[in-house]
């Protein structure tokens, strides 16, 4: 096994997904090789080592297989999540210049101005061990708070209590996990009038979500957004977190 590629654990578990109408090739292994060594060391697609064949085939099949969510179902297919609490957080990404490269930057493709410069903020759901349950992505300006609700009706399972920082203390959130008769696990803004109180043992367990990003973003093509579409983008921040599950 080289640097930046699946190991054999890895691959076994990834394998039996990467068969089908849109995996013809004949090496599987070597085309979700290459893009991980893209996604890894944050190289052009132009710059792939020819070991993995023609760049722009790679690069044209790994295009397919996001349009069709086959890195997606891959992410979903790994868990087994532990639902007696769950995390929520975001994360900002920038955008290098390439990201806009368009004439025209649709707001669908995830890429605003913000304080940090022009970027991609991606937010998530963990469960209670720190992996990954859910994903979305919004431009870099959008509010935390505004993604909660859909985060949470994302998850097959109601969770014990929902964990967040302090952005996320507002009453549409507050209405959204009493939905799902969990606990709030967050701090309240100086602005409200009676502060509620929180577990804070468990609100210390907020740094799993620190740590997830923390190792989504050792790889250069994620922790600097090159991709023009949020389709491509959200498809690396998906292989990244399936083998995040795996490790």
């Amino acid at each position: 096994m080289r640097r930046h590629e699946l190991s054999e654990h890895e691959w076994r578990v990834v394998e039996p997904y990467t068969l089908g109408r849109l995996s013809r090739g004949r090496d599987n292994r070597l085309f979700v090789n290459a893009v991980l060594y893209r996604v890894r060391t944050g190289v052009s697609w132009r710059d792939l080592p020819e070991r993995f064949g023609p760049w722009n085939t790679v690069a044209r099949r790994f295009r397919r297989w996001a349009q069709a969510g086959v890195w997606e179902a891959l992410f979903q297919a790994v868990q087994e999540p532990d639902y007696a609490w769950v995390l929520v957080d975001s994360t900002t990404v920038k955008a290098h210049k390439a990201a806009a490269g368009q004439k025209k930057v649709r707001p669908s493709e995830c890429l605003g101005r913000s304080r940090g410069g022009f970027s991609t903020k991606l937010h998530v759901v963990l469960d209670a061990l720190g992996n990954c349950r859910h994903l979305v992505l919004t431009p870099g300006h959008w509010a935390d708070c505004t993604q909660l609700p859909a985060l949470l009706a994302a998850l097959r399972h109601a969770p014990g209590a929902v964990v967040a920082d302090k952005a996320y203390d507002t009453n549409a959130v507050l209405a959204a996990i009493a939905g799902r008769n969990a606990e709030p696990v967050i701090p309240s803004k100086t602005s409200r009038n009676v502060p509620r109180t929180y577990d804070q043992n468990l609100y210390a367990d907020r740094n799993k979500a620190e740590r997830f990003f923390g190792r989504l973003k050792e790889a250069r093509g994620f922790a600097t957004r090159y991709d023009k579409t949020a389709v491509s983008f959200l498809a690396t921040a998906h292989l990244l977190a399936t083998l995040d599950w795996l490790r």
